[in-house]
C-alpha cells in the first residue's frame, strides 16, 4: 500500500477558513470555493491523501463566514432602508410634520 500524503491545499484551506471565521469573512466563499475543489480531488483518489478531515474543517469553516457574511449584510442594508424610512417620515420637534421643499409663509391680515 502507498504510502498517502497530504493534500497540497489541505493546510491552507484550513487555515483560511480559520482566519475568514474569526478575522475575515469575506475570504469565506473563497475558501468554500477552495474547500470543494480539494475535497472532490480527495475523494477521486481516497488512498493518495491523508488529511480530508482539515479540508472538510477548512470548508466548514469558511460556510460558516459565508453566512456570517450574508447576515451582517443583510443587517447593514436593513439599517439604511430603517434611517431612510425615518429620515423621510421624521418630524420637527412640536410634533409637526417636516414641510416638503419650500416654506410658504402665510400672514394673517389684521
Amino acid at each position: 500500500m502507498p504510502i498517502r500524503q497530504d493534500h497540497p491545499q489541505g493546510t491552507t484551506v484550513l487555515i483560511l477558513g480559520i482566519l475568514s471565521f474569526a478575522f475575515c469573512q469575506l475570504a469565506g466563499p473563497v475558501v468554500w470555493s477552495m474547500g470543494n475543489k480539494a475535497l472532490r480531488e480527495i475523494d477521486a483518489d481516497p488512498n493518495r491523501y491523508a488529511n480530508r478531515g482539515a479540508v472538510v474543517t477548512g470548508r466548514i469553516l469558511g460556510i460558516v463566514a459565508s453566512v456570517v457574511l450574508m447576515v451582517a449584510a443583510a443587517f447593514f442594508v436593513l439599517v439604511i432602508v430603517i434611517a431612510i424610512l425615518g429620515e423621510a417620515s421624521s418630524s420637527n420637534f412640536d410634533g409637526e410634520p417636516r414641510p416638503p421643499g419650500r416654506v410658504v409663509w402665510v400672514v394673517p391680515a389684521d
